[in-house]
C-alpha cells in the first residue's frame, strides 16, 4: 500500500522555486516630473490655488522621481471631468477604465516574460494576478487568461486592494505554489493603473498630494517554478469618488525601527547580520523611506542604487515595482560582467511596505548568469 506521505512527497518538486522570467511595461504616455505640477493644477481646473501649486512644486522636486508613465492623458480627463474633482461621484468612469486596461497591460508584461521562458505558454499551470487598481469578478485574471489564450484549466488566484507591499506577497504565494506542486509553472502578474486614485488637490487633505506626485503606472511579469528543465533560454479605501489614500505622517520612520527585526528573523536561519554583505530590492514607497532604511541598516549608497533608478524612472507603481527592480539589477549585473543575478553576491532580500502598515520580507538567492 502507499502511504500518505509517500503520495505527497510525490506530488512536491525537489528543489527550491526559482523565478525564470521576467517581463515589465508601461503605458505609452510619459510624464515628464518637472512639468507635471503645471499640467495637474491646469487638468484639474486649480490654477487659482496658487499656494497649493507651490507646495505641489516642492513634492514633486524632491520625490526624486524624474518621469512617470500614466494611462490618464489630457483627452481622457478632458472627457471625464468629475475625476479631476476632488470629491465628486466617479467610480464608474474609473472602473470603466480600469476593467479593461489593467489586464491589458498586464498582458504586454506576461507576454515579454512568457517569451523570454521560451516555453510554450500550455505549460503555464498557475497564474496569481495582483492589483489595487479596481475590482470586478470575474477578475482580471480571468481577463488575462483570455487575452493570453491560457488552457481554462490554469489554476487562478486573484488579489485585489493589497497594495505596494503586495509584490513580495505575490512571490510568497508563487514559491508555495512551485514548490508543493511537482511541474508548476505560475504566471504572476502585477498590474497596476492609476485612473483609481487621480483626483483634483485639496486644501485640507495634503496626504493625497503625495500619492499624486509619486504614484505611476506599470506591469510587471514572473514565471516562477521549481526543479528547471534546462533550457537555451498604505491603507485605502474605494469609494464613489474613486480610491482614496491616507498617509501616517511618520510611515518611513516606523518602516525604519521595524526593518533591522524584519531582517534579523528573516536571516537568523543563514547566520546572516552583516545588511551590505546581502543585495536589496526594497518598494521605492517614497525617497524619505528609502533614506531612513538606508541609515537605519547602515547601507552603502550603492545597496539600493537599482531601487532608486527604478524610482527615478517610474515613480512608485505599487505591487510591480519590487519587480521592475529585480529586473534592472538583472540587467546591470550581466552589462557589469557579474557572474550572479544579485550583484555578485548569494543572498539578498526582498522589501514590499504597504497598507496597514504591512511589511513583506522575501529572502532571495541569486542565480548564475
Amino acid at each position: 500500500m502507499v502511504t500518505v506521505e509517500e503520495i505527497r512527497n510525490a506530488q512536491r518538486a525537489e528543489g527550491p522555486a526559482t523565478i525564470m522570467a521576467i517581463g515589465t511595461a508601461n503605458p505609452s504616455n510619459c510624464v515628464d516630473q518637472s512639468t507635471y505640477p503645471d499640467f495637474y493644477f491646469r487638468i484639474t481646473n486649480s490654477e487659482h490655488k496658487i499656494e497649493l501649486k507651490e507646495k505641489f512644486k516642492r513634492m514633486c522636486e524632491k520625490s526624486m522621481i524624474k518621469k512617470r508613465y500614466m494611462y490618464l492623458n489630457e483627452e481622457i480627463l478632458k472627457e471625464n471631468p468629475n475625476i479631476c474633482a476632488y470629491m465628486a461621484p466617479s467610480l464608474d468612469a474609473r472602473q470603466d477604465m480600469v476593467v479593461v486596461e489593467v489586464p491589458r497591460l498586464g498582458k504586454e508584461a506576461a507576454t515579454k516574460a512568457i517569451k523570454e521562458w521560451g516555453q510554450p505558454k500550455s505549460k503555464i499551470t498557475h497564474l496569481v494576478f495582483c492589483t489595487t487598481s479596481g475590482v470586478d469578478m470575474p477578475g482580471a485574471d480571468y481577463q488575462l487568461t483570455k487575452l493570453l489564450g491560457l488552457r481554462p484549466s490554469v489554476k487562478r488566484l486573484m488579489m485585489y486592494q493589497q497594495g505596494c507591499f503586495a509584490g513580495g506577497t505575490v512571490l510568497r504565494l508563487a514559491k508555495d505554489l512551485a514548490e508543493n506542486n511537482k511541474g508548476a509553472r505560475v504566471l504572476v502578474v502585477c498590474s497596476e493603473i492609476t485612473a483609481v486614485t487621480f483626483r483634483g488637490p485639496s486644501d485640507t487633505h495634503l496626504d493625497s498630494l503625495v500619492g499624486q506626485a509619486l504614484f505611476g503606472d506599470g506591469a510587471a511579469a514572473m514565471i516562477i517554478g521549481a526543479d528547471p528543465v534546462p533550457e537555451g533560454a498604505i491603507d485605502g479605501h474605494l469609494r464613489e469618488v474613486g480610491l482614496t489614500f491616507h498617509l501616517l505622517k511618520d510611515v518611513p520612520g516606523l518602516i525604519s525601527k521595524n526593518i533591522e527585526k524584519s531582517l534579523g528573523e528573516a536571516f537568523k536561519p543563514l547566520d546572516i547580520s552583516d545588511w551590505n554583505s546581502i543585495f536589496w530590492i526594497a518598494h521605492p514607497g517614497g525617497p524619505a523611506i528609502l533614506d531612513q532604511v538606508e541609515a537605519k541598516c547602515g547601507l552603502k549608497p550603492e545597496k539600493l542604487r537599482a531601487t532608486r533608478h527604478v524610482l527615478s524612472e517610474y515613480g512608485n507603481m505599487s505591487s510591480a515595482c519590487v519587480v521592475f527592480i529585480l529586473d534592472e539589477m538583472r540587467r546591470k549585473c550581466a552589462e557589469d560582467g557579474l557572474k550572479t543575478t544579485g550583484e555578485g553576491l548569494e543572498w539578498g532580500v526582498l522589501f514590499g511596505f504597504g497598507p496597514g502598515l504591512s511589511v513583506e520580507t522575501v529572502v532571495l538567492h541569486s542565480v548564475a548568469i
